[in-house]
């Protein structure tokens, strides 16, 4: 259908159209008050811009929170432009000339595509429409029955057309698709059914059945790997990701060539291996105490809030309560006060009303300032626990990282005796092994074998203070964020409260302004 439009200009999507677009779809009222307000484009949900004889897709990006486009029968030849309608999740560019699906990738939302009447030739990119339930790709170019398995990764898929391509000129046609996505519900506009399906999976089981299994790998190995980023989310809110296992101590040695060269040297192999084993060792240690300690200081924290939490109820009950009796006496005082038999008893009446709400008023405030300063002391008391928390979870940090540097000094200085002692046969052409032409380089001088351990020493010690750092940085972040949040979540209620009580007592005091009483006497 696009072709009819060949005649005439082709269009690029610009201000103008769009805003005529809105204003056509829009009832009267609405457009006559957006002429005079103007549109926000981030308000619009829908719009369709069919027949419009557009060729490029352009100025879309101001429609952020839009949730379905129409872009139909037009001569559209790529799709582009698209990326910040994150939240589509219907789209129609049937009746176009689309060679190539493509900047498809942030449309995750997508639900719905219909790609029907273009000149594709092949099923690809759609990888990140995970919710896609309908897709229409009907009458295109599409020749293998190969591609329809790309359609296999989605499993939210329900309805399929694929009418009109020539891969359906297949006498196998229907029963391959059928096999193939086991979700299918309609194909081309026709239930697949049990009879069907049936048929399918036998016809083609040998087929099936090896991409069964190597989906049922995909996915063992996308669990396994879910669940190892789990973990390591868990070990860094520990302030220990890291430091299970070996990775430390490899990380001392990565960046480190002097090393590299020093392990040629005889005997340093076995003073490494031994090195490794004590180092991993505490690292072990304070990856197992980083652990505990966490669950005791998410066990602080939900403590305190379960405190916080009953201390706000119980008063919250007590307030209801108290504006519960008053309300009871409300309509009562009102009726008194409007069916009052002079005027000097109404305002007698309304007199006595209106210090009943400036009591109230008093007694709200009164109950919310003793909560404040009930939490406050709580926060407080909070606050220096956690400061306990974490400064001993720091010393010891700081005693087991210590350990580390210790091994690490030993290690220097029994790997310095080696090297000199190396130096010295080398120097008397007593070496036994033949070593590598760098590593033989060190053993030209002391100054030159002293200098090489030295800044081997130092790059470890250099990664092992950073590493302490890092959990002394994370534990201070912690402690700071985690008590910041409890006074500021305080100071939030309490001033949400006090004007809550405020907006209160104003409503009472103008409903009863405004309840008129009989004029007095002449």
């Amino acid at each position: 259908m696009s072709e009819l439009y060949n005649s005439i200009e082709p269009n690029i999507i610009d201000d103008e159209m769009v805003q005529k677009a809105v204003e056509e779809q829009w009832s009267e009222d609405i457009s006559k008050l957006t002429k005079s307000e103007g549109i926000n484009f981030k308000d619009v949900m829908e719009l369709q811009l069919s027949f419009r004889n557009i060729l490029q897709i352009d100025n879309l990006w101001q429609f952020e929170n839009l949730t379905k486009l129409q872009l139909d029968n037009n001569i559209i030849e790529k799709i582009e432009a698209l990326e910040s309608l994150v939240h589509l999740v219907w789209l129609d560019l049937s009746f176009n000339n689309i060679e190539v699906i493509e900047g498809l990738d942030t449309l995750v939302k997508l639900q719905d595509l219909s790609l029907y009447n273009n000149r594709i030739s092949k099923i690809e990119h759609m990888n990140t429409l995970q919710e896609l339930q309908i897709f229409s790709i009907g009458k295109n170019n599409l020749t293998a029955l190969e591609d329809v398995i790309y359609l296999r990764r989605f499993k939210n898929l329900r309805t399929l057309n694929l009418m009109g391509n020539p891969l359906c000129d297949d006498e196998e046609y229907t029963l391959f698709v059928s096999a193939h996505l086991p979700h299918l519900v309609y194909l081309d506009f026709k239930l697949v059914s049990d009879t069907m399906r049936e048929d399918a999976v036998l016809k083609y089981q040998e087929l099936t059945e090896p991409l069964e299994r190597e989906e049922a790998r995909v996915l063992a190995q996308l669990e396994e790997e879910q669940a190892k980023q789990k973990e390591l989310e868990y070990h860094k809110a520990a302030f220990v990701e890291y430091l299970n296992g070996s990775f430390l101590f490899d990380s001392l040695y990565e960046e480190d060539t002097e090393a590299a060269k020093l392990a040629y040297l005889p005997g340093v192999g076995d003073l490494l291996q031994a090195y490794r084993k004590e180092f991993v060792s505490v690292c072990e240690n304070l990856f197992n105490y980083g652990l505990k300690e966490y669950e005791k200081r998410e066990a602080e924290v939900s403590d305190f809030y379960k405190c916080l939490h009953e201390a706000l109820t119980a008063d919250q009950q007590g307030g209801r309560k108290m504006i519960l009796d008053f309300e009871n006496q409300n309509k009562r005082r009102l009726d008194e006060i409007h069916n009052a038999s002079s005027y000097d008893i109404a305002e007698s009446k309304r007199a006595e009303y209106k210090e009943d709400i400036l009591q109230l008023s008093k007694v709200l405030m009164t109950s919310e300032m003793l909560i404040a300063d009930q939490l406050e002391e709580l926060i407080k008391d909070f606050k220096g626990n956690i400061a306990v928390t974490a400064s001993t979870f720091i010393e010891n940090v700081k005693e087991i990282m210590t350990q580390c540097r210790d091994l690490e000094n030993r290690h220097h200085e029994k790997l310095l005796e080696i090297s000199i002692t190396m130096l010295e046969k080398s120097v008397k052409n007593e070496l036994d092994e033949d070593l590598p032409a760098d590593v033989q380089m060190l053993l030209v001088d002391k100054n030159t074998i002293v200098n090489a351990v030295n800044m081997s020493h130092s790059i470890r010690l250099r990664k092992i203070d950073k590493q302490e750092s890092n959990i002394l940085s994370n534990t201070y972040r912690w402690e700071a964020s985690v008590t910041e949040k409890a006074f500021q979540n305080e100071i939030d209620r309490n001033r949400d409260r006090v004007k809550e009580i405020i907006q209160y007592i104003n409503n009472l005091q103008e409903e009863l302004d405004n309840i008129k009483i009989p004029e007095p006497m002449e």
